[in-house]
């Protein structure tokens, strides 16, 4: 996936928008678009707001994947599981990163600001960007997911 240009939609809160200039900053450097969904500031906001448009934007097919960000990364992950075609995993380390791709094919990650610093956000970004999805017997359960 590395050599491949993507379009990659993000989305975070308040709490999540320390990691988003940087995590922007490294889709460019590898040559990839970003749609930007906000927030603009760390300012008190709703999630939702903002990551809703960018999962939307992977089930459009308007971007090939997208990253959410908050404070844990959990009701982020929540909401852009509710939109139908996007698989979102919640990633914490690399291993998390690694397989979300891996296994569930996931094709938007959800980070947590508050349990994961900058340096590792961007390790799991590109673990996640690198990794190709398995197949085989996970093909048939991905497929589940979405009956």
């Amino acid at each position: 996936m590395s050599n491949t240009t993507l379009t990659v939609s993000i989305g975070t809160d308040h709490a999540g928008f320390p990691l988003k200039e940087p995590i922007i900053q490294l889709l460019r450097e590898r040559g990839h678009q970003v749609i930007d969904c906000g927030c603009t500031s760390d300012a008190s906001c709703d999630y939702p707001d903002f990551i809703r448009p960018a999962a939307q934007a992977v089930a459009d097919g308007l971007a090939d994947y997208g990253i959410v960000l908050g404070g844990s990364g959990n009701g982020e992950a929540i909401v852009a599981n509710k939109v139908k075609g996007v698989r979102c995993g919640l990633c914490w380390d690399e291993w998390s990163a690694q397989m979300t791709k891996e296994h569930n094919n996931a094709n938007c990650i959800a980070i947590g600001a508050r349990p994961v610093n900058e340096a590792l956000a961007l390790k799991i970004v590109g673990i996640w960007l690198d990794t190709e999805f398995e197949g085989g017997r996970h093909t048939r359960r991905v497929e589940k997911i979405e009956c």
